[in-house]
């Protein structure tokens, strides 16, 4: 009970402090990416309950630390990214994600070293750089592709409608000013011939 009236509190407080188009915004964010992503509901259904239980294996693994590692699924691929402190993580992080039942291919796009309170800023706005020029762009249907940056290497993630999209997106990566490198988990949209 204390728990949800802590949640309705800080609920409470955004709504109060003028958050609540924030919240409405993201709940609409959500709605406009299932409406526009080009998988199927089925397969983005599929894709994040193989996210969740790779996630909820990563927090109780003893070697891993969960909280430096994004994970992303795409038709059933498995993108890992983020900086660890050790090659041991980076082997049992792509082990578990493995052993997940349908995965069928796990990317490890992981890091290993040390990341800066500095480094994390730089890469937020480097992101938000990157993030801001993929809405700018009329024909890219930008909820659709993830960037994650560790260290300023660029992880574009998700599904294009065309090749076209995709060399823009990645192009518009590559130019934004402070990227190192970019790891291209693009897909284009599979197209159905009668």
């Amino acid at each position: 009970m204390k728990r949800y009236m802590s949640l309705f509190g800080i609920l409470f407080l955004l709504v109060g402090n003028g958050c609540a188009p924030l919240l409405i915004g993201a709940g609409a964010a959500g709605g406009y990416k299932l409406g526009t992503d080009e998988r199927s509901v089925g397969q983005m259904w599929d894709d994040g309950a193989i996210t969740a239980k790779i996630n909820a294996a990563l927090i109780d693994d003893p070697v891993v630390k969960a909280r430096k590692i994004d994970v992303d699924t795409l038709e059933k691929v498995v993108i890992l990214t983020g900086v660890v402190d050790t090659e041991k993580e980076v082997e049992r992080a792509t082990e578990i994600a493995r052993k997940v039942p349908y995965v069928k291919e796990v990317r490890n796009c992981l890091q290993v070293g040390k990341k800066t309170l500095g480094q994390s800023f730089d890469d937020k706005v480097l992101g938000t750089k990157i993030k801001a020029r993929l809405i700018g762009e009329k024909d890219i249907r930008s909820l659709n592709i993830d960037v994650d940056v560790n260290r300023s290497v660029v992880t574009l993630t998700g599904v294009v409608e065309n090749e076209s999209q995709k060399e823009r997106a990645l192009k518009i990566a590559r130019t934004t000013s402070g990227t190192v490198k970019v790891i291209d988990n693009l897909s284009v949209k599979k197209t159905v011939t009668q």
